[in-house]
């Protein structure tokens, strides 16, 4: 199996993942889970909760770049095992920025996002030159 395509499922888990994270700021913060308003709750984060939630949506969007990525190339026919070293980096720089994201960390969280996003669009680049 290709490498990017472990690396999609690995990076559609990640959200899921800080979701669990999420659930355990909330009940860190508020002391208990409200899951009969749990975006409610979630708006109320403060904090490192707040930007916990942050970068789940941000993973969200990140899941949906490399996905519509990953179509192009496999429509393109491009050499998924090409793509290895490209999907590696996108899955390094995916994992750093909630990291970043919840330490404060702005410019290293932009950076991480940066270098994901410049990923997929050699991703994309790629697949263009093998049409």
């Amino acid at each position: 199996m290709p490498d990017i395509l472990v690396v999609l499922f690995m990076v559609a888990v990640l959200p899921v993942f800080l979701s669990a994270v999420g659930v355990c700021l909330r009940i860190s913060e508020f002391g208990k889970l409200d899951n009969h308003h749990p975006r409610e709750q979630q708006a109320r984060l403060t904090g490192i909760g707040a930007r916990a939630v942050a970068a789940q949506n941000n993973a969200w969007e990140a899941l949906l770049l490399l996905g519509v990525v990953v179509i192009i190339a496999v429509a393109a026919k491009v050499d998924l095992h090409s793509l290895s070293s490209a999907s590696y980096l996108f899955l390094v720089s995916r994992m750093l920025h909630p990291v970043f994201y919840m330490a404060n960390m702005a410019l290293l969280r932009s950076t991480a996002f940066g270098v994901g996003w410049f990923t997929c669009v050699y991703i994309f680049y790629v697949s263009c030159k093998a049409f």
